[in-house]
């Protein structure tokens, strides 16, 4: 196996993990803010949530593959080295942007409210809690995956210098 593919495995998790990390941190925000009628921009606040796209073609191998300073001690080791210059690395996940969600606030009638129009109502954030909850275990169950995958890599790396 070419050492590029080893490396980039623990990249692709490593970028799922900190894309996931980041989707947490921004439902943990809307959680926080599920209240909030009043906000720096005006208005309740809005939901926001985290895009995530494809990574572009990184050269992080070749950083680690420098940063160890591998050697050929075989004329066996590394015999594909033209080809894998050739072949494209995966790059693994990254959060594209933090959008935000354009939905209408939710109407609240409660003339007691600070915040409430002539009618007594009170625009709300647009944010669900259940939603955010749902979106939430999903995160985590992403995560715990990239978690797994990372171990995984790991443990054939280390099978993979054994032999």
């Amino acid at each position: 196996m070419p050492l590029e593919r080893i490396f980039s495995s623990l990249n692709i998790s490593a970028t799922g993990l900190s894309a996931q990390r980041r989707r947490m941190d921004q439902i943990a925000q809307n959680i926080a803010n599920a209240e909030t009628t009043r906000t720096e921009e005006g208005g309740p606040y809005k939901r926001k949530f985290v895009v995530t796209a494809e990574a572009p073609v990184t050269v992080f191998p070749k950083y680690f593959e420098n940063a160890i300073h591998l050697e050929r001690t075989d004329g066996n080791h590394f015999k594909d080295e033209p080809i894998r210059d050739q072949m494209p690395v995966p790059s693994g996940t990254e959060v594209v942007e933090t959008a935000v969600d354009q939905s209408p606030p939710r109407l609240v009638y409660d003339p007691t409210h600070p915040d409430a129009n002539a009618q007594g109502y009170v625009a709300m954030p647009n944010v669900n809690v259940l939603t955010e909850m749902v979106d939430m275990i999903s995160a985590t169950r992403a995560y715990e995956a990239n978690t797994t995958a990372l171990n995984a890599s790991k443990d054939m790396t280390r099978k993979a210098l054994e032999i």
